[in-house]
């Protein structure tokens, strides 16, 4: 009896493997042909670089602007 349940739960346990593996592979599939177009809609890398880097300038000025109005 006792091997009799440990084997359904090795059977119960392989089906639940199995089961989240079907779902990681159906996730792993490339997107259709319509996603493409939302993708194109998505700021460029370099855009996106100079952005940030005009926020860290803009802060650097406050900052040096905030310290000499400290100073004074």
């Amino acid at each position: 009896m006792r091997a009799a349940f440990s084997l359904l739960a090795l059977v119960i346990v392989a089906a639940v493997v199995l089961s989240l593996a079907k779902k990681q592979a159906t996730a792993l599939k490339p997107p259709p042909a319509g996603a493409s177009a939302a993708a194109a809609a998505l700021p460029q890398p370099q855009a996106v670089g100079q952005q940030v880097q005009g926020s860290i300038d803009e802060a650097a000025r406050r900052a040096a602007e905030a310290a000499s109005a400290a100073t004074n």
